[in-house]
């Protein structure tokens, strides 16, 4: 191992013990931000330091076992020993260096999903309901919380446009899940509206972003926003088509716009709006992050690039394909379902092998 991990891995072990220290001091509580985020800073802190004692040990286990050579009668075992903690000592250090790979300050957030029609027209919509559905599906598997604030329909089913909160509880990040889904998304099938039994391509792009923190994340400044209420249209009975209760609010000095009219009044949806609209100033902001390092990068995954086509969905062959990673799943039907993990978790490790690649070259 590298003196200059080795030595930051000292420095974090120290870090949890002092941690641990404020934590058991009474008066750290009369600074309530700090014993906030302590406790956080703790939980990302001790993976690393419990599998860097297992590093410790695995080196203690072979300087003993080498010492053990030159006593004849210990020499087999001693070589068995040798051998097993050469085999783990390169296992553990991968791991503490994926321990070690910069943290994405979004990961822990809900996030606001976006699903919108695109090239191909009621079939377009209907696979973006049927996209809403596979996600809902997963968020139901992972037992998060879906709550629909805005959609628009089309006469066909499915949707035209439709923008979701999806929310775990603390500790389950929503956002280092669904991160990578970001782009457009093509359908290959043939349409219920088909008579002559001949595929279709249509697409759908989608929008995974982290839902903004109104305190830390973005500061929305009144004099910046203009608000209108109008009528909303669509289902939704009398009262919501008979009063001015859907709200569009426009971030001047950027031209986001945001809107909601689903919501029973005009406060709802404002509120919902209000969300919207910091997401998607936020989700910017993320991009052009992402941007600026998948500039120095090959990959595609995380590029911040909304217009990279990302998945095929072959629905005659059976097959979903990833093009950013090359890989080709014969499980469509579970996919559909919500049987995501294995096609997310493929992503997540890709990405991962794209950081730890770059930390070596670096080093």
């Amino acid at each position: 191992m590298k003196p200059s991990i080795r030595q930051k891995l000292d420095l974090l072990v120290d870090r949890l013990d002092e941690i641990d220290r404020l934590l058991a001091d009474p008066g750290t509580a009369n600074d309530m931000d700090q014993f906030r985020k302590l406790p956080r800073e703790r939980s990302e802190i001790e993976p690393v330091s419990v599998q860097f004692t297992a590093f410790r040990q695995a080196e203690n286990d072979l300087a003993e076992a080498e010492a053990m050579l030159a006593d004849p009668d210990l020499r087999d075992f001693a070589e068995e020993e040798i051998a097993s903690a050469r085999a783990r000592l390169p296992e553990l250090e991968v791991e503490l260096q994926k321990l070690l790979l910069p943290k994405d300050p979004n990961d822990e957030k809900s996030v606001l999903l976006e699903i919108r029609a695109g090239t191909g027209g009621d079939e377009s919509a209907l696979f973006a309901g049927d996209l809403f559905r596979m996600y809902s599906r997963y968020a139901e598997r992972q037992r998060w919380q879906v709550e629909i604030m805005s959609a628009s329909e089309s006469d066909l089913g499915g949707y035209r446009e439709i923008i979701c909160r999806i929310a775990g509880s603390s500790g389950f990040g929503v956002y280092s899940r669904l991160k990578f889904e970001s782009g457009g998304h093509r359908v290959q099938r043939v349409p219920e509206t088909e008579t002559q039994g001949r595929i279709h391509t249509s697409a759908c792009t989608v929008a995974v972003m982290p839902e903004a923190d109104e305190v830390e994340d973005v500061n929305l400044n009144p004099a910046d926003l203009r608000i209108d209420t109008f009528r909303a249209s669509g289902a939704g009975g009398q009262h919501i088509n008979k009063t001015d209760s859907a709200v569009r609010i426009t971030h001047l000095p950027t031209g986001i716009v945001a809107e909601c009219q689903d919501g029973r009044s005009q406060h709802a949806n404002k509120a919902s709006a209000m969300r919207v609209l910091a997401a998607r100033i936020k989700d910017v902001q993320v991009r052009a992050q992402q941007s600026a390092i998948a500039s120095t990068r090959k990959s595609l995954i995380g590029s911040g690039d909304r217009s990279e086509r990302i998945r095929t969905y072959n629905f005659p062959q059976g097959r979903i394909t990833d093009h950013r990673i090359n890989l080709t799943l014969y499980k469509i039907a579970a996919i559909m379902d919500g049987d995501m993990d294995e096609l997310l978790g493929a992503l997540a490790s890709e990405h991962q092998a794209d950081l730890l690649a770059e930390l070596a070259e670096q080093g």
